[in-house]
């Protein structure tokens, strides 16, 4: 895909583009193809209060219509999305870097969440309780917070929007958003749908920027909660700056795939090799880490190459490419400096393991597998964000635990098993807010409550069906005087 001439892109405020009042802007570039496809102003400290103004307004008045016709809004969004899937995905894959079909389903999942929710809001029951008072009545209610302020990453861009703002809209709530920087094109397109679908004026509001422009949007007075999906690093400074508003915290992962001696070693390989491919492993639930028992070993790297063979690392609008660019530079230096720190600790590279030549972007990073690598490399330590399936091995099933779970990434895991009761241990002993059994640790359905678990710098609050709307709304308690 080419563009013939970058568009001038404006913020979206008050239900309009506008032009920004700020004497900045920034230009973002097409990772899989190097071009120079937007130009995005940066957005003023009288344009972000210009955002949470009208979010503030509408906000108080979207507060009292009833959770009926609010969910009616929210179904016309997901349609005018569902109308607008090619376009958005096509868009997405030019700045974003992944593969076509992979946007698509992207887009045609942000339009599910907003019939999802909808449904869910029309249902979010509240409860009476007995009094220990005779003549007291009492009840709960679940009432909005207000006006959210999100931030969301790069990898999926429109998606991680309409995790908040689908279960937001439904609820009462207004959001300004800040999309990532280097790929905010698709979320500003992806507003004529908003529009289209008849949502009021300034309950949505983008300002796209770079890291001022999230961190002033989080100290903003007039921002009420804070919603943010991205890095661990990140998600500390938000937290520290946003003092005692409401947040959902959805960061960084580590999560081991665990291979057991008896699991169906063809299947956990395509499982790994899916994780490490899918967005070019940029997910936080990727395959950061296999941790493999020994007696599973060679037979495990004998699938996962196999496995391996059948990616195709290339164009991304090419039907046959399942493995995209790296979005930027960052990430692809990172994949650098944990592929030399491997080899430096003598882990054996059994394919890939650097950027490949002659491709239209320095981002292209080949599909990778390491064997014998130390639990105490980058590899094993940090979330690598590439598309690098590490093998790690272990004696026995306490000694798989221990690995698995000697790391403070604790997001989502998964253990291959044939055996109920080892999986039932690892689902209850291993320390990740979600455990897949037989599965990629990439799995994911909109309806399950995602993150990560108590004290492992992943976070707090669950993105996902009714636990999103539970997080994003205030629990009340009325009590009558009979």
């Amino acid at each position: 895909m080419s563009t013939t001439s970058p568009a001038q892109y404006q913020l979206f405020v008050n239900g309009a583009y506008v032009d920004g009042t700020g004497p900045d802007s920034y230009d973002v570039h097409s990772p899989a193809t190097g071009e120079h496809v937007g130009t995005i102003p940066v957005p003023s400290a009288a344009d972000l209060d210009a955002a949470v103004k009208a979010a503030n307004d509408a906000q108080a008045k979207w507060a009292r219509v009833n959770v009926w016709e609010r969910a009616k809004v929210c179904h016309r969004i997901g349609d005018e999305l569902a109308k607008r899937v090619d376009e958005l995905a096509r868009l997405q894959t030019l700045e974003q870097g992944k593969p076509l079909a992979e946007s698509v389903a992207d887009i045609e999942e942000a339009a599910q969440l907003f019939h999802l929710h909808a449904e869910d809001a029309v249902r979010l029951h509240g409860e009476t309780m007995p009094s220990t008072v005779g003549d007291k009545r009492m009840f709960t209610f679940h009432a909005p917070v207000g006006t959210w302020g999100i931030i969301t990453p790069w990898n999926f861009p429109l998606l991680m929007l309409a995790e908040f703002v689908a279960p937001g809209l439904a609820t009462g709530n207004s959001h300004v958003v800040k999309p990532p920087a280097n790929t905010p094109l698709t979320v500003l397109k992806a507003m004529e749908a908003f529009v289209a679908a008849g949502l009021p004026e300034g309950l949505v509001n983008i300002v796209a920027g770079e890291g001022a422009t999230g961190d002033a949007l989080v100290r903003h007075a007039g921002i009420d909660a804070i919603g943010f999906i991205g890095s661990s690093a990140t998600g500390a400074k938000i937290q520290a700056a946003a003092g005692l508003k409401r947040s959902i915290m959805e960061c960084s992962g580590n999560g081991p795939l665990v291979v057991l001696a008896d699991a169906d070693l063809d299947a956990a390989a395509k499982a790994a090799v899916y994780g490490a491919y899918l967005c070019s492993g940029q997910v936080c639930c990727a395959t950061e880490r296999v941790v493999v028992h020994q007696d599973a070993h060679d037979g495990f790297v004998e699938a996962v190459l196999r496995a391996a063979a059948d990616v195709v690392l290339g164009d991304p609008f090419a039907a046959t490419t399942n493995l995209g660019p790296l979005n930027n530079e960052g990430v692809a230096a990172k994949m650098d400096r944990h592929m030399a720190d491997a080899r430096e600790r003598g882990a054996k590279i059994l394919t890939g393991g650097g950027r490949r030549s002659g491709q239209p972007t320095d981002l292209y990073y080949e599909f990778t597998v390491v064997d014998d690598v130390p639990v105490d490399s980058l590899l094993s330590r940090e979330e690598s964000f590439g598309p690098v399936v590490p093998i790690i091995t272990g004696a026995n099933d306490d000694e798989l635990l221990r690995i698995a779970n000697d790391d403070k990434l604790g997001l989502q895991g998964a253990v291959f098993t044939q055996n109920m009761g080892a999986a039932f241990r690892f689902i209850e002993e291993m320390a990740v807010g979600q455990v897949i059994v037989n599965d990629s640790t990439c799995f994911w359905d909109i309806n399950m409550p995602f993150g990560g678990a108590g004290n492992r710098g992943t976070g707090w609050g669950r993105i996902g069906g009714k636990h999103t709307l539970l997080d994003m709304s205030d629990l009340r308690t009325g009590v009558i005087s009979l």
